[in-house]
């Protein structure tokens, strides 16, 4: 196999996983910034962005370990892992699980752009080469596809755990105001 093909599945396989946050971190700053959808919802989802982007990071290591799996020798690592820089870059996604990270979710986006750019420098030298192969082309915008997808489901997943948490918490907080109030007044 031609090492410029396994290079290529690597940089999609990237792609998969990151290039798709830059538009849903801006279309979650546009629903925060609109007033029509103004809510205390919307504000937690931008507060999330950076968690989402932390979990995308670690299913991005999960599926590299998997590949990896059963022989995790140096020289296995170097045979597949191909575009070691975008690699490590995903990696250091895992980070905005920090607060000193998540705190600015900016940051996850800024971090997020390395991948949208690869993607964005793909799609002009497709387009602007006369010999463009529209397969890459049409590789990369279903990559994309997905990736937003992606990142939508796991920043949905994450808003429905919020949910559920905070449920469950204030109700577990008005269980025991009431039997307090019970215990003082029998």
């Amino acid at each position: 196999m031609d090492n410029s093909f396994l290079a290529y599945i690597q940089k999609l396989e990237t792609m998969a996983f990151f290039s798709g946050y830059a538009l849903v971190y801006t279309g979650v700053l546009f629903l925060s910034g609109n007033k029509l959808f103004k809510s205390k919802f919307v504000d937690k989802l931008v507060l999330l962005l950076p968690y989402t982007y932390a979990f995308v990071g670690a299913l991005f290591l999960g599926f590299q370990i998997r590949k990896l799996y059963p022989d995790y020798s140096p020289e296995h690592i170097r045979l597949l892992i191909q575009q070691s820089y975008l690699v490590i870059w995903g990696f250091l996604s895992i980070a905005f699980w920090l607060p000193v990270f998540n705190k600015r979710p900016v940051l996850s986006l800024i971090h997020s752009l390395v991948f949208f750019c690869v993607l964005a420098g793909d799609l002009f030298i497709q387009l602007t080469t006369p010999s463009a192969d529209n397969n890459i082309l049409k590789n990369d915008m279903k990559v994309y596809g997905a990736s937003m997808i992606l990142n939508l489901g796991v920043l949905g997943f994450l808003a429905i755990l919020v949910t559920l948490y905070t449920y469950f918490k204030d109700k577990q907080m008005q269980h025991r105001h009431t039997t307090r109030r019970q215990k003082r007044h029998p």
